[in-house]
């Protein structure tokens, strides 16, 4: 049975509740087992968008789909990912990229909302 990290579900559901738009992007050999864990965690519906694909596409792939669907600008996207390389993909495209090794949990949020802030609050300047 698919499960979430500890703090994944209050973060999520702290999110929604602030009218935050959420999405998820991944590559994974089977999308349709991603898919389907989606539905038995019951948060499918909780995002704008859901960028999962079975081929190895690129993480810009992945933010480019995203703003083409949600409008959103890549300097206005916070994203965690577990891999170093999808964190430099999404840096250089402006997104506020944080590396988690272990999932997201509330440090994690606290040091990407602090960074996001100082994007936008640099790219105001």
């Amino acid at each position: 049975m698919p499960s979430m990290y500890p703090h994944v579900k209050g973060i999520i559901a702290a999110l929604k509740e602030k009218g935050i738009d959420m999405a998820i992007a991944s590559r994974s050999p089977t999308a349709d087992i991603a898919n389907t864990f989606l539905d038995k965690l019951n948060i499918k519906s909780l995002f704008v968008a859901k960028e999962i694909f079975s081929s190895w596409t690129h993480k810009t792939d992945h933010f480019q789909r995203i703003h083409t669907r949600t409008g959103i600008p890549f300097n206005s996207m916070l994203f965690f990912d577990d891999e170093d390389r999808n964190i430099q993909a999404g840096s250089k495209m402006g997104v506020t990229s944080i590396y988690v090794g272990n999932g997201v949990n509330l440090g994690a949020l606290r040091q990407g909302l602090t960074e996001f802030t100082e994007n936008q609050n640099a790219s105001e300047k």
